[in-house]
Order: C-alpha cells, then sequence, then structure tokens
C-alpha cells in the first residue's frame, strides 16, 4: 500500500508552481496510485459525468477506516483524483463524512487551472466518496 501525501504538503508544493509545472505535478501524483485491478472497474465502481473513464472503489482496513483504490485512462484525471483522495484516503468513515472536501481543494482552483473537461467529474468524485464514507459511518 502506497501512502499519498498528505493535502497540504501537495498545496504548498503546488503554490509556487506555474500552471504546466502543476499538470506534472498532478501527474505524477496520479501515478502514486497504487494499482487499481482491472476486475474493479466496472459500472458500479465509474464516476459518471466523467469525459475520461475513472474509477473508484472503496475498501475498509482491519481497523475500519476507509482505504481506496483509483484509476483513471487520463493522467490529468488521475492525479486530480489521487489530489481528492490524499484528502480522504486511510480515514475513518464518520471523519471523511464530516470533510468539506471542495473548501480542502479551494487552495488548487481547479476549475482555473484545468478545463472543464477535467473538471466536469470533480463533484461526482467528492459525492461518491462522501456518500460511500457516510454509508460505512451509519452502519
Amino acid at each position: 500500500m502506497t501512502a499519498l501525501p498528505a493535502l497540504s504538503d501537495i498545496a504548498d508544493e503546488y503554490e509556487f508552481l506555474d500552471s504546466e509545472d502543476r499538470y506534472r505535478l498532478l501527474i505524477e501524483l496520479g501515478r502514486q496510485l497504487e494499482p487499481m485491478p482491472d476486475a474493479l472497474k466496472t459500472d458500479a465502481t465509474k464516476v459518471r459525468g466523467c469525459s475520461s473513464s475513472t474509477w473508484v472503489y472503496p475498501t475498509r482496513l482491519p481497523d475500519g477506516r476507509l482505504h481506496f483504490l483509483a484509476d483513471s485512462n487520463a493522467a490529468i484525471t488521475k492525479g486530480v483524483v489521487a489530489l481528492i483522495l490524499s484528502a480522504v484516503q486511510d480515514r475513518h468513515p464518520s471523519e471523511v463524512a464530516a470533510l468539506d472536501i471542495r473548501e480542502l481543494l479551494e487552495p488548487f482552483n481547479l476549475t482555473r487551472e484545468l478545463s472543464s473537461n477535467r473538471t466536469q467529474g470533480v463533484p461526482n468524485m467528492i459525492a461518491l466518496v462522501q456518500e460511500t464514507a457516510a454509508r460505512l459511518a451509519a452502519a
């Protein structure tokens, strides 16, 4: 299991980069996602509304924390997924459900940095993560 960098560490680096280097940072972040088995890339795990094929699959660690597997066929989108997951990875479902992920992502100003095609699925990714967390926290 590969740990993603903390969102605050990514934001610190991102702040000082120009647009081209921000793209590179997101692509590199996407490469840090652990491999998602093809068998998990199904219609049920596909994120709706993304211009690329993107999948997010929740798992539980033995202590009950959430751990997500994710992948995308587009490098930038994969980096955006990794950015979202860096905010929630390996936290307890109740903690993830209570997070304001959109607010945590504001320093990245993704709507300004990326095309609307690249960001149109972001709200759906966030909703999928938070709905999963809320459902598991209530169980």
